[in-house]
């Protein structure tokens, strides 16, 4: 029987300008609904209470009271967002990471529920204030067409957030999808490393090359002048250095580079029928990759170099295209030659390596391609078949030659685009 799952998604969209009047109903509406969110935080921070139901059970006659102008759901979605922030903060303060004793509300988000709004057509949506119904038209953009194209529909939840300055609401709507799994034709590993990423197309290894080092380590010196310029005037904890900080954008980049290579890889596993293969990772893999280690900044690198974040981001997408995911042990995968299973020694950090049985020259990470490829096919995973009669020697005669097995580079500049590339590159490239 083949696995179905829900995929979800959140695309944001911008209102149209309201006016003033309009715009004032919903600062209104925005007020009432923050003081109910901060004195329910605070109940539930007091008592210990990370439940919605039990804290809609003990606080909804009171906040109906106080709130009457409002519509009832108002307090259910205050109760849930409560109790998510409060779930969160007793979390940190359990692990002795919380600055204070009670949680700061500080952005707010109104939570709708089904009975608080309702879809008007494709471009406006209908919400419910202490003023009656609203009716919002909202800009609609190509994400937004493609979700509604492609079969999504809209879910019960939305949240609306409100921008002052433009007089404009924000509106985060989810998408849901029921997605089957297809049954996979044949095998895509995918060996994630610091600065590449490394995949096997029937035989053939194809190295994308990410620079994740160079971005760690010049946002590293970037923040280190930053702090030690406005740390001897301002202060450590300055408003001032915290504001030029914020204008730092390593996340947005690393961000960037992590969703284009899923989507990527998983695109040409959906057009192969391809299952993914993954190396199965601890709870906290890099814990275990520093343990030995004694420089700060390799540290530092290793930390930065997000390799689950990087595997949750291609199983996300695997889940949109129903690709299955197969996870494999992944101990030895770059030190054991796939053909002759004897220990492949490298010297002086480089990543081409020499199998001690044939002197057979071996790249790190095609190698551990092919070693994840082989354990899914001895049934290290879902939907493994058997590995009797795989030819795992790609030189043209086997066990014939010393030759280095070298991946294809694609460089950065080539692959992260902002744009797809042209169709007849991909097919060059990929085929």
């Amino acid at each position: 029987m083949r696995k179905t799952v829900r995929v979800v998604r959140t695309v944001v969209v911008r209102s149209v300008r309201l006016p003033r009047k309009v715009f004032r109903v919903f600062v209104e509406l925005e007020g009432m609904y923050r003081n109910m969110v901060e004195q329910l935080v605070l109940y539930a921070v007091s008592n210990g209470i990370k439940s919605f139901a039990k804290l809609k059970a003990l606080k909804y006659r009171e906040m109906r009271s106080l709130y009457q102008q409002l519509p009832s759901h108002y307090v259910y979605t205050a109760c849930q967002d409560a109790s998510t922030r409060a779930k969160s903060f007793l979390r940190l303060k359990r692990l002795g990471l919380a600055e204070r004793n009670y949680p700061v509300v500080r952005r707010v988000s109104i939570w709708l529920d089904d009975h608080l709004w309702k879809p008007n057509g494709l471009t406006s949506i209908k919400v419910v204030t202490h003023r009656g119904w609203v009716t919002l038209g909202f800009e609609p953009h190509k994400q937004y067409w493609r979700y509604v194209n492609r079969g999504w529909r809209l879910a019960s939840e939305v949240k609306v957030r409100l921008d002052k300055r433009s007089r404009m609401l924000i509106f985060h709507l989810v998408f849901v999808k029921e997605v089957e799994e297809f049954k996979p034709r044949g095998h895509l590993p995918v060996d994630i490393n610091e600065n590449n990423i490394t995949i096997l197309i029937d035989g053939v290894a194809y190295l994308f090359e990410t620079d994740t080092e160079k971005l760690v380590l010049g946002y590293y010196y970037r923040r280190k002048r930053i702090q030690e310029r406005y740390d001897e005037f301002y202060g450590k904890k300055s408003r001032v250095k915290r504001k030029v900080m914020r204008k730092l954008k390593e996340g947005e980049k690393k961000q960037d580079i992590k969703w284009k290579v899923a989507n990527l890889i998983v695109r040409i596993a959906y057009e192969k029928q391809y299952a993914i293969v993954l190396e199965r990772l601890g709870r906290k893999p890099v814990s275990n990759m520093i343990k030995r280690v004694k420089d700060r900044q390799l540290r530092h690198r290793i930390f930065q170099a997000s390799f689950r974040g990087i595997q949750r981001a291609i199983e996300e997408k695997a889940r949109e295209y129903g690709v299955p995911i197969i996870r494999v042990n992944p101990k030895n995968t770059s030190k054991m030659c796939p053909i002759h299973n004897a220990p492949i020694t490298y010297s002086n950090g480089s990543r081409i390596g020499k199998c001690i049985r044939s002197g057979e020259l071996w790249h790190r990470d095609v190698v551990a391609c092919w070693n994840l490829l082989l354990k899914a096919l001895r049934g290290d995973g879902s939907y493994a078949p058997s590995s009797v009669g795989l030819d795992v020697d790609v030189t043209r005669v086997p066990f014939g030659s010393n030759a280095t097995h070298d991946p294809i580079r694609i460089p950065k500049s080539l692959w992260a685009r902002w744009k797809s590339l042209p169709q007849t590159q991909f097919v060059i490239i990929l085929n």
